[in-house]
């Protein structure tokens, strides 16, 4: 039976418009969104400066239009005697595979469609050997940290240099106990962006008989990941960091452990038999995908997928020239720092990872936002020991410093900016992240520097006040829009 795949390649232009020529170089593929205008604090509106793809990423056109092809049709999957059911069915299992040809899975890796990362690693944690041992970097996300069973866990402490990653984990290897082992890490931070030495990782682990498990969240939506070519045994992506905000992300690898776990979801679809006295479990990806599968998701993050594939190089060289852009002129204001765990010369994804002096990170956020119509983040992005053990680092620009080469005194309520006495030392200890992605330009980067250069020499233009929720804008003019239901 033929049935057209959704997934096949659109060469769009910057304006979402098929292109006519097969022969010019690869374009960035557009977002939904790129046209966003948000409220200002003080009045009127601007285009947003999209700084928060480490969080989420808005959904690429390719991927709003294989959504509303896959609605179209959309029926029950597997087991429906419909057209409209062969189609959802066979759309669903294509997704799979456009997945595990984007990570460079291996003929017999298994895709076990998820929630997100955090659900892949819960899936994978849940279908380990019973005696696997763990070992983990206390560097990682929460995702990948409080995931693995703790009596059999080892936490190892945050590397400050790929050598030294890769010195404590071959120790901690040597003198682990026999038996399973898995090994996880990031391919990228998402703290600071810096890459990991994930093939070297890969390498070490094997040669002492564990597995590995790529965290690949921050890392697959802007560089290529090949869990083959990398000799990589498991990874984890999420669809809203691949610009496929619809709940779905994926585990792909090594079927073994995955077909030998009880099921992650028992019910519809995972069993083959089920009698009063016996159950039989599915293999494959159906023992742990449990009734119905979020196909629209699938879809979504399978055209992801083949869009970002399509245009890997443009991608990354889009990201480069703004991530380099903006690390080189934040690092050019005084009582900016930025946040590295190994070197300012170490190959990085866009994220950018800062403070301001005498400025707590939540107040700098609300600020860029207010007063700027740009969207960062701030706290330690569940990243808690990373974000404190850099933080507490010496600050080369002297963060207990309010006052700045302007004289400007954050702390000092004359004109009205922010009131005495509610810029503590606890505000201060977390950081701001700025993360590029395909939504961000060259003119976002450039607005972001300007605001935080403008905060440093002046400080803020309108009245902030700390409530129980955060930093307010005092007679903030913005009003949220109805809900679009």
């Amino acid at each position: 039976m033929a049935i057209l795949s959704i997934l096949e390649p659109t060469r769009c232009t910057a304006d979402g418009e098929p292109r006519s020529d097969r022969t010019g170089p690869p374009v960035v593929p557009p977002v939904v969104g790129a046209d966003l205008r948000v409220p200002l604090a003080g009045g009127g509106t601007i285009g947003y400066a999209s700084l928060d793809h480490a969080a989420s990423a808005p959904a690429l056109v390719a991927v709003r239009d294989a959504v509303d092809q896959a609605l179209a049709s959309y029926a029950s999957v597997h087991r429906g005697s419909g057209w409209a059911s062969q189609v959802t069915t066979a759309w669903y299992e294509q997704a799979r595979d456009e997945v595990a040809r984007f990570v460079g899975a291996r003929p017999q890796d298994e895709v076990v469609f998820t929630r997100q990362t955090t659900d892949a690693l819960c899936l994978l944690a849940h279908s380990l050997p019973t005696d696997t041992h763990v070992f983990v970097f206390d560097s990682e996300h929460h995702a990948n940290l409080l995931t693995w069973p703790a009596d059999r866990t080892t936490r190892l402490g945050i590397p400050r240099s790929g050598r030294a990653l890769l010195r404590t984990l071959g120790e901690a290897l040597r003198s682990a106990p026999n038996g399973p082992r898995l090994v996880c890490v990031a391919g990228a931070s998402n703290v600071t962006g810096e890459l990991l030495p994930v093939a070297e990782v890969a390498a070490l682990a094997h040669a002492h008989g564990a597995r590995v498990c790529l965290d690949a969240a921050q890392l697959a939506p802007h560089r290529p990941v090949d869990i083959s070519s990398s000799d990589i045994d498991y990874v984890a992506v999420s669809g809203h960091k691949l610009y496929a905000p619809f709940g779905a992300g994926a585990l792909v690898g090594r079927a073994d452990w995955l077909d030998a776990a009880p099921a992650y979801l028992p019910g519809g679809g995972a069993a083959t038999s089920v009698t009063a006295d016996a159950v039989s479990w599915a293999t494959g990806a159906d023992r742990h995908e449990g009734g119905s599968p979020n196909v629209v998701g699938a879809v979504a993050l399978a055209a992801a997928c083949a869009t970002l594939r399509r245009h890997q190089d443009a991608v990354a060289l889009h990201e480069v020239r703004l991530s380099t852009r903006l690390r080189q002129r934040l690092s050019q204001i005084d009582g900016v720092r930025l946040l590295a765990t190994f070197s300012p010369s170490r190959d990085r994804v866009g994220t950018v990872a800062f403070t301001v002096a005498g400025y707590p990170s939540d107040l700098v956020a609300t600020y860029c936002s207010a007063e700027y119509g740009i969207g960062v983040r701030a706290g330690k992005f569940c990243a808690h020991q990373l974000t404190d053990s850099l933080l507490a680092e010496p600050d080369p620009f002297g963060a207990g410093n309010r006052h700045d080469p302007a004289g400007h005194n954050p702390g000092d309520d004359s004109e009205g900016h922010v009131r005495a006495g509610e810029l503590d030392g606890h505000d201060r200890a977390a950081a701001v992240r700025a993360s590029i992605g395909l939504a961000s330009t060259t003119e976002h980067v450039d607005r972001l520097v300007d605001a935080i250069r403008t905060l440093v020499q002046g400080g803020p233009r309108l009245e902030y006040r700390r409530t129980v929720d955060g930093w307010v804008v005092e007679g903030d003019r913005r009003r949220l829009p109805s809900r679009p239901w």
